[in-house]
C-alpha cells in the first residue's frame, strides 16, 4: 500500500498537469482573451497545471506546491471576482468585496506561514504549532471560498444559472475536498495521505466539467438577480461576521493573559448584542438595500420586479386589500421605502382635497390644503418636487406659490408627485420621508414620472367607472321613465275615448257604471306606475305559472272594450306557462296599437289558436298597416314610430316581455290592409326557461 498511494498521488498530479494545461491551450486557441474572465479563466487553468507540476517534483506536501496551491486558490478566486463584476454592476462593488478582501488576506498569509514551518523543521513543537495554524488558515479559505461560490450563484438571475452552474459545482467540488482534507489533517494532527494522495485525480476528473462549461458559456455573460441580492450579502455579512469574531477569539487566545476568557466572552456577547440591535431595524435593512444598489447594479431598481410588485399592489386587491385609494399611494411609496404618504384629488369643484392617508396619521393636512396657483403649475409643468430642496431654495423650477404652508412646516414631507392624465391633474401624492434619507437623482425622478402617470390613469379610470355608475342609474331611470311614459299615454287614449264617449252616453246609468269602474282602474293603473318609477322599487316579476289565457285576455281588454268594440273569440281550456300579469301588459300595449292605427270604431278582433306546443294569441286590426322595411328595421327599436306623438315603446317593450318569459312575438302586415300581432307562449305541457328581461332587451 506504501508503494500503491505515491504511484495514484504522481499520475494524479500528472493528469492534473496535462488536463488543464490542455484545455488552458484549448480555450485560448478556440475563444482567445475576449474579456477578463475570459483571461483569469485562462489563467486559473494554468496555474492548476503549475500545481500539479509542483506536486510531482517536489511532493504533494513541499512548500512549492502549498505555494502553487495558493497561487491555483488566488486564480480561481479572482476569476470568481471578475466574472462577478461583468455582471449588471458598477465597477467597484464595495460591500461584495470585503469577503474577497478577507479571503485574499488569508492566501497572502499561507505562503509565510508555510515558509516559517519549512525553516523549523518537520517534527519540532514548533513546527507542529505553525502546521496547525496553515491548517486552520486553510479551512478558513475553504469556507470562504464556498461561500463566495453560493454566493455567485444565488445572485445570479435564474435564466443566468445554467451558464455558471457548471463551473461553480466543479469549484465546490474543488474546495469541499479541501475542506474535508483539512479538516481531518486539524483533527489527527496531520494530513491523511489517502486524500493527500488521490487529490490529484479528483482535480483532474474536474477538468471535463470545465470543458462543458466553455460550450455553454464561451463569453461567461452574467446576471445578477435582485431578487436574492440581499439575501446572499446577508450570507456573506453573516459569515464574515462569524469570522471576525473567530478570528478576534483566537487572537486574544493567542496573546494570554490572566483575563482572557473574560475578555472572550466580553467580546462575543457584545459583538452578538450588536447584531441583535442593529439587523432587525428597518433603517439596517434600508441602508443595505442602498448599498446593494449602489454598489452591485448599474440602475437603482430592478424595474421589472417593481413593475410587478405595483401591478400587484393597485391591480390585483385581495379581500385584505386596503382600499383602492390608499393602494395608490402605497404602490408610489414602496418602490422608494417610503414609510407613509397622502394622495390629493379633486373634488366636484376642481378643487384639490385629501382623499386617502397611508400610515401618515399624524399629518396635519387643512381643509383647504392647496392654493390657487397648485393645480395649474402641477397640470402645466407636471414637476416632481422635492420638499428639502424647495426649503433650502436651490429647486429653481418650483414655484413657491404652488407649495402650500403646510407642506413647508410637515418635517416628514418629502416628495410632492403629481399625477398628470392627459394634462388634468388627476392627483397629487405626498411621500413620506424614506427611512434612511437621501436626495432625489435622475433616477427617482424617471421612475417617479413613469409611475406616476401610471397612476393618473388608474384614478382616471376609477373616476369614469364612477361617473358610468351613476350614468347607469340614470339610464335605468330612464328607461322605467320612458316604459312609465308610455303606458300612460296609453292610459290617456283611453281616457280621451272615454271622455268622446261621455258626451253622448253621460245619461246612461250602465255606462256611468262603465266609466267609474273605467276612472277607478285608470288610478290604479297610474298608482303603480308610479311606484314602477320609483328608483327604491325593489319588485320583481313573478315566475311563470299555468294559468288560463282566456281570462288573461278579457282582462287585459276589459277596459278598453268598455270603451271601444273588441271582439274576443276565445275557445275555454288554452292553457299556459308564463306571468299573466306581463301577459296582461302585452296585450295592452298591442291592442292599443291597434285601436291607435284603426279608424274610429274600426273592431279590433282577438283570437287564440295552438300551434305546435305553443300557445298563440292573434290580435288584428284594420288599420293602415306597415311596410315590411318599417317592421324589420324600425318597429321593434325604442323611440322609432310612425304615428303623431308616438313614442315607439309599445311594441319594443312587448317583445321584450315575451322574450323574458320564453315567447315570440310575430307580426305580418300590409300598408292600407291591416296588421295581425301574434303573441307565441309555451302550453301548460311544456315550461320553458325564462329569459332575462334587460338582456332580452
Amino acid at each position: 500500500m506504501d508503494g500503491v498511494l505515491p504511484t495514484i498521488g504522481f499520475w494524479g498530479h500528472a493528469a492534473v498537469a496535462f488536463a488543464y494545461a490542455a484545455l488552458a491551450i484549448w480555450l485560448f486557441h478556440k475563444y482567445g482573451t475576449r474579456n477578463r474572465q475570459q483571461i483569469w479563466l485562462i489563467c486559473s487553468m494554468a496555474v492548476t497545471s503549475l500545481w500539479g507540476v509542483a506536486a510531482i517534483v517536489s511532493g504533494a506536501l513541499s512548500l512549492p506546491a502549498l505555494w502553487a496551491e495558493s497561487a491555483r486558490n488566488l486564480a480561481w478566486l479572482g476569476f470568481m471576482f471578475f466574472l462577478l463584476k461583468s455582471g449588471e454592476g458598477r465597477e467597484q462593488p464595495r460591500t461584495i468585496n470585503m469577503i474577497y478582501v478577507v479571503l485574499l488576506v488569508i492566501l497572502l498569509l499561507q505562503p509565510m506561514i508555510d515558509a516559517v514551518g519549512a525553516m523549523f523543521g518537520f517534527g519540532s513543537f514548533n513546527a507542529n504549532i505553525v502546521m496547525q495554524s496553515a491548517m486552520t488558515m486553510r479551512m478558513i479559505f475553504a469556507v470562504g471560498a464556498l461561500v463566495v461560490v453560493h454566493n455567485l450563484y444565488t445572485v445570479s438571475a435564474p435564466e443566468a444559472r445554467w451558464g455558471i452552474s457548471l463551473p461553480m459545482a466543479a469549484l465546490a467540488a474543488m474546495w469541499t475536498y479541501d475542506l474535508n482534507l483539512y479538516t481531518i489533517g486539524y483533527i489527527t494532527a496531520g494530513p491523511s495521505d489517502e486524500l493527500i494522495e488521490t487529490r490529484g485525480f479528483v482535480t483532474a476528473l474536474l477538468a471535463p466539467v470545465f470543458v462543458m462549461a466553455a460550450r455553454r458559456n464561451s463569453n461567461w455573460g452574467f446576471r445578477l438577480s435582485r431578487s436574492v441580492a440581499f439575501q446572499s450579502v446577508s450570507l456573506v455579512a453573516i459569515a464574515v461576521y462569524m469570522l471576525g469574531m473567530v478570528i478576534l477569539a483566537t487572537a486574544l487566545e493567542i496573546v494570554g493573559g490572566t483575563y482572557v476568557r473574560l475578555a472572550q466572552i466580553t467580546l462575543i456577547f457584545g459583538m452578538s448584542l450588536a447584531a441583535l440591535l442593529v439587523l432587525p431595524s428597518g433603517r439596517f435593512k434600508s441602508w443595505l438595500n442602498v448599498i446593494i444598489a449602489k454598489n452591485f447594479f448599474q440602475h437603482r431598481y430592478d424595474y421589472r420586479s417593481e413593475w410587478m410588485r405595483f401591478a400587484d399592489t393597485i391591480g390585483f386587491p385581495s379581500k385584505e386589500a386596503a382600499p383602492f385609494y390608499e393602494r395608490v399611494i402605497k404602490s408610489l411609496a414602496d418602490i422608494f421605502d417610503s414609510p407613509g404618504g397622502l394622495l390629493l384629488v379633486p373634488d366636484e369643484e376642481g378643487r384639490l382635497t385629501l382623499q386617502a392617508r397611508w400610515n401618515w396619521a399624524t399629518a396635519n393636512v387643512p381643509a383647504h390644503c392647496v392654493t390657487s396657483m397648485t393645480m395649474p403649475f402641477f397640470e402645466t409643468t407636471g414637476h416632481i418636487v422635492s420638499m428639502d430642496q424647495v426649503r433650502a431654495g436651490t429647486d429653481d423650477r418650483s414655484d413657491p406659490r404652488a407649495i402650500p404652508q403646510w407642506l413647508y412646516d410637515e418635517t416628514q414631507a418629502w416628495a410632492v408627485v403629481p399625477l398628470v392624465h392627459f394634462g388634468k391633474l388627476a392627483g397629487l401624492v405626498i411621500l413620506a420621508r424614506p427611512r434612511l434619507p437621501r436626495a432625489l437623482d435622475w433616477e427617482d425622478l424617471d421612475m417617479l414620472r413613469v409611475v406616476g402617470r401610471q397612476l393618473a390613469s388608474y384614478l382616471a379610470e376609477a373616476a369614469s367607472q364612477q361617473a358610468l355608475a351613476e350614468s347607469q342609474q340614470f339610464e335605468q331611470f330612464n328607461r322605467r321613465f320612458a316604459f312609465v311614459a308610455h303606458d300612460i299615454k296609453n292610459l290617456v287614449s283611453q281616457l280621451s275615448i272615454l271622455a268622446r264617449n261621455a258626451e253622448r252616453h253621460a245619461e246612461k246609468p250602465e255606462f256611468r257604471v262603465d266609466m267609474i269602474d273605467t276612472l277607478r282602474s285608470s288610478v290604479d293603473k297610474m298608482n303603480e306606475l308610479l311606484a314602477r318609477l320609483s328608483q327604491h322599487n325593489k319588485s320583481r316579476q313573478s315566475a311563470p305559472i299555468i294559468f288560463d289565457i282566456g281570462e288573461a285576455v278579457m282582462k287585459a281588454v276589459h277596459d278598453k272594450r268598455l270603451i271601444y268594440p273588441i271582439d274576443a273569440e276565445l275557445k275555454p281550456g288554452m292553457f299556459a306557462t308564463a306571468d299573466p300579469a306581463r301577459v296582461e301588459t302585452i296585450i295592452g300595449h298591442l291592442v292599443q296599437n291597434a285601436i291607435e292605427a284603426s279608424e274610429d270604431g274600426a273592431p279590433i278582433r282577438i283570437s287564440c289558436t295552438i300551434q305546435d306546443k305553443d300557445i298563440a294569441i292573434h290580435i288584428s286590426d284594420q288599420g293602415v298597416g306597415m311596410s315590411e322595411m318599417f317592421i324589420s328595421k324600425m318597429l321593434f327599436k325604442p323611440f322609432e314610430s310612425t304615428k303623431e306623438g308616438g313614442f315607439g315603446i309599445g311594441a319594443y317593450e312587448a317583445k321584450a316581455l315575451a322574450m323574458s318569459m320564453g315567447g315570440q312575438l310575430r307580426v305580418t302586415s300590409k300598408p292600407g290592409k291591416g296588421t295581425i300581432f301574434t303573441l307565441l307562449l309555451p302550453k301548460a305541457t311544456e315550461i320553458k326557461p325564462p329569459v332575462n328581461m334587460d338582456e332580452a332587451a
